[in-house]
């Protein structure tokens, strides 16, 4: 993994503006803080039992976030460019994550150490309310996940993933959508076929 301070940082400060308008003088501050990782397919952006320490915004490429057991893997979600994550759990509690991040192809990700972002937040009104908005952001998203895997059939899930992440159907394994589905690639299969 290549690390690097990045030059603008305009994608992440573009996202940041759009759930919080930042001053000039907060988006050139926020701007020094973030690092650029270019990240190799199948690299590990973070390992199961590590502390999520970063805010992390998808410049280009494409991450899962998901753990494995010794019986099954499972995939919580899909990054794409364009979008911003962290492992929200670890990064609030400063423990252990349970989760795994990893790069499913190249990637280049902006990111910025949890520490950092605290500092923009007690000091600019703007920061501390894109970061409100984005963990609230957060918050539905898991909460929609989950009343997913418990509630809908995995025909219905699998549907579901078609009608709203249909540019991410070439970009993943089929191993990797079963896993998000909760489902064996056997049953994935049965699924396409009696669509």
């Amino acid at each position: 993994m290549e690390i690097e301070k990045y030059q603008s940082g305009q994608d992440f400060i573009g996202f940041v503006n759009n759930l919080g308008a930042l001053e000039e003088d907060v988006a050139a501050m926020l701007s020094r803080q973030l690092e650029t990782l270019y990240c190799k397919k199948g690299e590990a952006i973070l390992v199961q039992g590590a502390t999520c320490r970063y805010l992390y915004y998808i410049n280009s490429g494409l991450v899962k976030t998901g753990f494995e057991s010794s019986d099954r893997t499972f995939i919580m979600r899909f990054f794409a460019e364009g979008e911003m994550f962290t492992v929200l759990d670890s990064y609030l509690s400063q423990k252990p994550s349970t989760y795994e991040v990893v790069a499913l192809e190249d990637t280049v990700i902006t990111r910025i150490l949890r520490t950092e972002m605290d500092k923009l937040c007690t000091r600019f009104h703007a920061m501390e309310t894109f970061f409100r908005k984005l963990v609230s952001m957060a918050s539905v998203n898991m909460m929609s996940r989950i009343g997913e895997i418990l509630e809908e059939q995995a025909s219905a899930r699998y549907e579901n993933f078609l009608k709203e992440n249909p540019e991410l159907l070439q970009r993943i394994s089929l191993g990797d959508l079963a896993s998000y589905l909760g489902i064996t690639q056997v049953s994935l299969s049965r699924i396409r076929a009696g669509l």
